[in-house]
């Protein structure tokens, strides 16, 4: 159930963005990621299906039945945000919204027809107004963004995979949609990141609500410079055997690491592209129609490549050298994995190397 959209005076004065469309805060990544997922051979198929089949109204029912509905009467504070946050994006219609009885600190937005969002009681329990406002902000995102619908088929498939774990290949088929799932996943996050800052305008607020995420509600023992060196000794460490491990790591979540998503946020807001937002400089959602395709997949194939220029991490650091030209690939495979010596490119007799191409 959704209610038409009112007049709401945030608590302070922030700006507003009328007509603002998603595209103004996504992630290249994020929109990347979601053209390959729907390039995955059989995802149209299961899409399609689930779609149909998926039990909306039970879930709804569920949440009705066993969670609080934030509201005037309940929770009126999240219910103020929540309108906030909606007034501050000019999302039209209001979100229902619940909070279930969780320790665990968590958000997340669902749903197919209508996007219906969901905090965890030891989420609201953590953060103080400026820090909840932000996520109420980051789920606000994830609906303008239409999320809502890829997230409930991830939980749905991430369920029958394990059902279905006995049928020879079915478990397969199944996870490396899920799989793909997470990966788009994990890279909307970082959208709904850069929602929520839009929504609060306060980056310090932001960076205090993913350091409680990470460390609990100790404040006076973190340090956001010392969380975001965290980030930076992550991303640089190691040799291309971290590298793998990171990457093994990463792959059975929905959520990318913290210390990476504060990073990631904080960059942003030093960007022009986030100044020029503030400014009032936005694409707007009249305008998506007329969005080329081709000017997406510019715009994400540029920032991979800069990722790839910039990184620290030793795996896309010798993506990058051997992307500019740099050869004799085995002798760096082995100096990064072990730190071993490469033996000499050409024999002392100044024949061609052995298996070498």
């Amino acid at each position: 159930m959704t209610e038409e959209i009112h007049d709401n005076v945030p608590s302070r004065q922030r700006k507003r963005f009328p007509g603002i469309s998603s595209r103004a805060y996504e992630h290249p990544a994020d929109r990347s990621a979601l053209v390959a997922l729907r390039k995955l051979t059989g995802f149209d198929t299961v899409f399609k299906a689930l779609s149909g089949l998926l039990p909306e109204r039970s879930l709804r029912l569920l949440f009705l039945s066993d969670s609080v509905r934030v509201s005037e009467a309940q929770f009126a504070h999240l219910h103020t945000m929540l309108l906030d946050a909606c007034y501050v994006l000019d999302l039209a219609k209001v979100p229902a919204m619940y909070v279930t009885q969780d320790p665990r600190p968590n958000a997340m937005c669902i749903g197919l027809d209508e996007p219906i969002i969901v905090v965890t009681t030891g989420l609201v329990e953590l953060l103080d107004e400026e820090e909840m406002r932000a996520v109420v902000g980051h789920e606000v995102g994830h609906a303008l963004s239409g999320h809502s619908v890829y997230r409930t088929i991830l939980l749905f498939l991430t369920g029958l995979a394990l059902k279905v774990a006995w049928i020879p290949l079915g478990n397969v088929a199944i996870m490396a949609i899920v799989t793909a799932l997470r990966e788009w996943f994990r890279k909307s996050e970082l959208s709904a990141d850069r929602a929520g800052l839009l929504v609060g305008q306060d980056l310090k607020a932001s960076m205090r609500g993913l350091m409680k995420i990470a460390g609990g509600n100790h404040l006076h023992e973190m340090n956001v410079d010392a969380f975001l060196e965290q980030a930076e000794e992550y991303e640089a460490g190691g040799d291309l055997r971290d590298s793998v491990l990171k990457i093994l790591n990463v792959l059975p979540r929905t959520h990318p690491f913290t210390t990476v998503r504060a990073a990631e946020l904080k960059k942003w807001a030093e960007s022009r592209d986030h100044q020029r937002i503030m400014d009032g400089h936005y694409p707007r959602r009249g305008e998506d129609k007329e969005t080329s395709v081709t000017d997406s997949f510019r715009e994400s194939a540029s920032h991979y490549a800069d990722t790839v220029r910039t990184s620290k991490d030793p795996l896309l650091k010798l993506v990058g050298d051997l992307a500019g030209g740099a050869g004799d690939l085995g002798g760096k495979l082995r100096d990064r994995f072990g730190g071993g010596t490469a033996g000499p490119k050409t024999p002392p007799n100044g024949g061609a190397a052995e298996g070498q191409a």
